[in-house]
């Protein structure tokens, strides 16, 4: 008997599904030959299906003679028994010799080294996407079909693959066979252990076409792909706004819903996101950690040090359309270019004035609150924003930037 068929093997090489896909292909052969010894022995027409294979699992039972002493699992053949013990001794003879990648599989090697070629030779006829093998496509028509016939007989929870509802019944019987041998977490599922230990080997073996990036998991390739592509599938049904990646809508949503569940243990102050607070503690401690190259100012942020840069290039790089006025920052011209078009997105569900920016709304918002988070660290008074302190503070400093174009006659 030879090795599984090259396209039912996944070179991740999952043993469950190693064992799954063996017993699949000795059922098949071993199915053929009832109807072929059925029809020679008594020169009958052929029986429907379900009568052969009755027949066929009453001899598949009395062939299974080979069994595993490791794990208790029955095979037809010497061979089929050998290569499953590869499982259990970790033995994988087939190289490659394109990146030294081993298999315990010639099979597994014959479709692993389709990644080198870019072959895909199986193609989905719903929608012409193209797989390396047969058991990727299988999984993909359950998009299309929608066909879940495989249920948890513990929740009732239903399944396209039946590969997928033995690893979910693990769930219930708590079984974690697959242990990392460099931190000891378990896992219940091969695959899910050799996706963990890329954090311990640094593997990252999905590499960005366009930039070189690499990545150490399928999806987080597929997400970076829309920085290239400008593909913004998450959309905001309150505004209209399109973004990139999920987190980054579910933080948008905190504009609308007002939400802010990350608070200063200092002085009370809400934010809606944990990074904002991050920096708001800086206010309180007095750390400046971003400082510039050019004159030696220091900042809270790295989006103010960028900011700050402008002053020394005097580059604007970005243009509006419309006008031709140029800006040093792309966010900037972005807000201007609202200017134009009068989209005034952003209201407050104080007095509905609206506003084109959230950081515009954000300090209207202020005049409500009553909140003046600016501190003169001469005096102790407080500002609603940031620039008025910057003015007051020219009482305790003696600055007087401003000089007057007339001068006293003689």
């Amino acid at each position: 008997m030879s090795d599984p068929e090259p396209c039912r093997m996944k070179h991740t090489e999952d043993p469950e599904e190693q064992r799954d896909l063996m017993e699949v292909k000795e059922e098949s052969e071993e199915l053929s030959e009832v109807k072929e010894e059925m029809e020679e022995e008594h020169h009958v027409q052929p029986q429907s299906p379900s009568k052969t294979k009755k027949t066929f699992l009453k001899k598949r039972r009395a062939k299974k003679s080979f069994t595993c002493t490791q794990c208790g699992n029955s095979f037809s053949s010497k061979q089929s028994l050998e290569i499953h013990m590869r499982i259990h001794t970790g033995e994988k003879p087939f190289t490659c010799d394109q990146c030294g990648k081993s298999f315990s599989q010639s099979s597994s090697l014959i479709v692993h080294m389709r990644i080198h070629t870019g072959e895909k030779t199986f193609t989905c006829d719903q929608c012409s996407k193209t797989f390396l093998c047969a058991s990727d496509l299988k999984t993909h028509l359950a998009v299309h079909t929608k066909e879940k016939p495989h249920s948890c007989s513990v929740c009732g929870k239903s399944f396209s693959l039946l590969k997928y509802l033995h690893g979910h019944e693990k769930t219930h019987t708590g079984v974690r066979e697959y242990m990392c041998f460099e931190c000891e977490k378990t896992f219940t599922t091969a695959y899910n252990l050799k996706q963990h230990q890329r954090i311990h080997t640094g593997e990252k073996p999905h590499t960005c076409d366009q930039c070189g990036k690499s990545f150490a998991f399928k999806s987080d390739l597929k997400l970076h792909m829309r920085v290239h592509t400008g593909e913004k599938p998450h959309v905001c049904h309150q505004c209209g706004n399109n973004f990139a990646y999920k987190h980054s809508l579910d933080v948008h949503m905190k504009i609308h819903t007002g939400e802010k569940p990350f608070s200063c243990d200092k002085c009370g102050k809400s934010f809606s996101q944990s990074s904002h607070l991050k920096e708001h503690m800086m206010i309180h401690t007095g750390e400046k950690p971003f400082t510039c190259n050019q004159c030696g100012k220091t900042f809270l942020c790295a989006s103010n040090l960028k900011k700050h840069l402008a002053v020394h290039t005097k580059e604007k790089p970005h243009s509006c359309s419309v006008c031709g006025k140029s800006f040093s920052l792309l966010h900037n011209l972005h807000r201007h270019e609202k200017t134009h078009t009068g989209v005034r997105e952003y209201m407050c569900f104080e007095c509905e004035k609206t506003f084109t920016t959230a950081d515009c709304l954000k300090r209207h918002q202020r005049i409500h609150t009553g909140e003046k988070p600016y501190k003169c660290s001469h005096c102790d008074k407080r500002f609603s924003l940031s620039a008025h302190l910057k003015r007051h503070e020219r009482i305790h400093t003696g600055e007087k930037p401003y000089k007057s174009s007339f001068t006293n006659s003689v």
